[in-house]
């Protein structure tokens, strides 16, 4: 009986009940309205460097560059469109002669992320199509990074037609138990999500970037250009945090989903990723990749992280000048052939 009423709650506490509850709330909403703050701060500080188009009522922010044969790059997580800045791709290859088209997927940088569907892989591919024709973008090579990457083969499997050929580093293509799958979960749970989003998942955000970004470029420094370019207040708005948590968190739902279609793909496909790539084992995914598509090539980097496409630029360009000669290689022996039957 004694040890029951040492258990049983004091008068006081039950009474600081209702309080303590107010005071929690109280300070939730404080939380919220500073990171709504930095959020809008953060835009203002970072406001968009590119171009807007609306497809099908979805607001999407790209950049757009240099004239020729296009290419669009697709960017992974965490980061947005200019990670193709930054890493001088966009640059580069409006320099070598090819138009560069470079988007936010949906929730990202600049880009909507309309509630109501669910933005897997597929269904972001199929966004992009519609926006390919709304630019005049007649069979573009697709470079797909990280889960950009996953975005690129569902181009290449569902819209075939729509795609020239396919450069995929650093994917993740196969189900495979990911920590960072399930730390993503509850931003991504309706309601809980909301609520972690404005509150804690900003402020937590914020505390791990740095070692998210050291893991990203590992065992490469993070360089210079990025460092100084890279704004961590831009993936830490309540916004970004739910694009980057539903999709981080349906990683391997979508890789299973698809896994045993990627032999359906028949266009010109490079893959390539980093040896010591501590985000996705290059062996477990793009070895595996490359052993499932007929005419693939494989490159894997040595003594390269996730980040590759700043490490090896020249080898990515490499890359899309393989693809290209394929693809102008394909047209012109479907020209001969109709050419011929004429």
């Amino acid at each position: 009986m004694t040890i029951i009423q040492r258990l049983q709650p004091s008068d006081s506490l039950r009474k600081s009940g209702p309080g303590a509850i107010a005071g929690i709330a109280a300070a939730l909403a404080a939380t919220a309205v500073i990171n709504g703050y930095q959020a809008h701060r953060a835009e203002r500080r970072n406001p968009p460097k590119g171009r807007f188009l609306d497809v099908d009522g979805v607001r999407l922010h790209y950049m757009d560059k240099g004239e020729g044969p296009p290419v669009v790059l697709i960017h992974g997580n965490i980061v947005t469109s200019e990670d193709f800045i930054c890493s001088g791709i966009l640059d580069q290859l409006a320099e070598s002669g090819y138009r560069a088209i470079a988007f936010d997927r949906p929730g990202m940088g600049y880009s909507d992320r309309p509630r109501g569907t669910l933005w897997t892989p597929a269904a972001q591919a199929a966004l992009f199509r519609r926006a390919f024709d709304r630019l005049g973008l007649e069979r573009p090579i697709v470079l797909g990074h990280s889960w950009g990457a996953m975005v690129a083969v569902a181009l290449g499997l569902d819209h075939p037609q729509a795609v020239g050929g396919l450069i995929l580093l650093a994917g993740y293509y196969y189900p495979t138990a990911r920590v960072d799958a399930g730390l993503a979960l509850p931003p991504a749970i309706p309601i809980l999500g909301d609520v972690l989003r404005y509150t804690v998942s900003p402020l937590l955000g914020a505390a791990l970037m740095p070692a998210f970004i050291k893991g990203m470029f590992a065992p490469c420094a993070v360089p210079d250009r990025f460092q100084e370019s890279f704004a961590p207040a831009m993936s830490v708005r309540p916004s970004q945090i739910r694009a980057m948590a539903e999709d981080g968190s349906m990683m391997p739902s979508a890789a299973a989903s698809v896994q045993r279609r990627y032999r359906e793909l028949a266009l010109p496909v490079v893959i390539m990723a980093g040896a010591e790539d501590k985000v996705v084992d290059a062996d477990r995914q793009s070895t595996r990749l490359h052993k499932e598509i007929p005419y693939s090539t494989l490159r894997i980097v040595p003594n390269v992280g996730h980040m590759l496409h700043h490490a090896v630029p020249d080898s990515i360009l490499a890359a899309i000048e393989t693809v290209a000669q394929a693809v102008g290689g394909a047209e012109s022996s479907k020209s001969a052939q109709v050419v011929t039957a004429a």
